[in-house]
């Protein structure tokens, strides 16, 4: 069942991603690199839906929260597959039409997920903890629809201004401290879990918690200490 789900995840992203040339074509600023574009749609629809889905999850199921290893229902471990399915798709839309040089940090980030969310899927443990990974899709909402907005060369707006503001106010309470909770919650749980277990997630969080830091530095220099530049799109997911 589980492979079916994340099978059926990665066609249907799949098949977005081939439509969206004739759904939202690329403004004549983004016409350079049309698969560029896709990619980032494909990504925000990714953000908006999984984002949605995890807030949903725990609403819905509130005692997740109080048992991130065991507790969960089927609704939660199918949002973690639909997103094993999502980043299969983009990890090889990449690996197909960047160079390894451009893409190298988020096929290492990809790849991360995929073991992780791989394992809880799998074993049926620690979905709930996939789950609290997921919130930083919220984040990744408005992170998505500034890369779109630079591409369609609106930066000098308003709206670009205001989607700023709601990216780093996202940013610390959805990725940095979502991030940093994960983290504490690791070491306060580390007896209940498997060393090997432990391990893959410890490196996983060392390796997500300093390229977040990166990125959040990138972000602050480009669209709040820099005003004599253009800002630029940042890579991440």
């Amino acid at each position: 069942m589980e492979l079916l789900t994340v099978g059926a995840s990665f066609a249907c992203f799949r098949l977005l991603n081939g439509e969206l040339q004739r759904l939202v074509p690329p403004p004549s600023s983004a016409l350079r690199n049309p698969w560029k574009w896709r990619n980032i749609w494909t990504s925000f629809v990714h953000s908006l839906i999984t984002g949605s889905w995890a807030l949903l999850g725990f609403y819905l199921h509130p005692e997740m929260a109080e048992d991130l290893i065991s507790t969960h229902s089927p609704f939660s471990h199918s949002l973690v597959a639909v997103s094993i399915g999502y980043f299969i798709h983009d990890f090889l839309d990449m690996l197909q039409n960047q160079k390894l040089h451009q893409s190298w940090e988020l096929l290492f980030h990809h790849a991360v997920v995929i073991t992780c969310f791989g394992i809880s899927v799998v074993l049926h443990r620690y979905v709930g903890f996939s789950v609290v990974a997921l919130l930083v899709e919220i984040n990744s909402i408005f992170l998505h629809l500034r890369q779109i907005l630079l591409m369609a060369n609106l930066l000098k707006t308003t709206f670009y201004r205001l989607n700023s503001l709601l990216n780093l106010g996202t940013y610390v309470i959805f990725r940095i401290s979502t991030l940093a909770w994960m983290t504490r919650w690791l070491v306060l749980n580390r007896d209940n879990i498997p060393l090997l277990i432990y391990t893959i997630g410890s490196v996983g969080m060392a390796i997500m918690t300093v390229m977040n830091i990166i990125l959040f530095y990138r972000l602050l220099h480009s669209d709040f200490l820099k005003s004599a530049r253009d800002p630029q799109p940042e890579k991440e997911k």
